[in-house]
């Protein structure tokens, strides 16, 4: 006896039948929907990563806020240089004077 052999898209010859057409579509269908998931489950990750990743720079922004209202404050502190060097020109003008 003849072996029967299993009727397939790609053996179906030049007349695949509706069904094997069927099949086959719904086949690609599947394959689609997998491949839909994991790109789901790939944005979800990388959205999960921005979010730690926006976590750290506010932390970093707080340090720096703090940092720079520190430096804020000390150069309140120190006089600025043209002030200085008036003062300076001053000085001299009284200590020649003086002298």
């Amino acid at each position: 006896m003849a072996k029967k052999q299993k009727k397939t898209f790609k053996n179906a010859g030049k007349n695949p039948t509706l069904s094997l057409l069927s099949k086959k579509v719904d086949g690609l269908a599947d394959t689609v929907d997998k491949l839909a998931i994991i790109t789901r489950n790939g944005f979800e990750n990388v959205d999960k990563r921005f979010e730690h990743i926006e976590k750290r720079l506010d932390g970093f922004e707080k340090g720096n806020t703090r940092e720079h209202e520190e430096i804020k404050i000390r150069q309140d502190n120190v006089a600025y240089r043209f002030e200085v060097v008036e003062l300076e020109k001053r000085v001299e003008t009284l200590e020649k004077k003086i002298s």
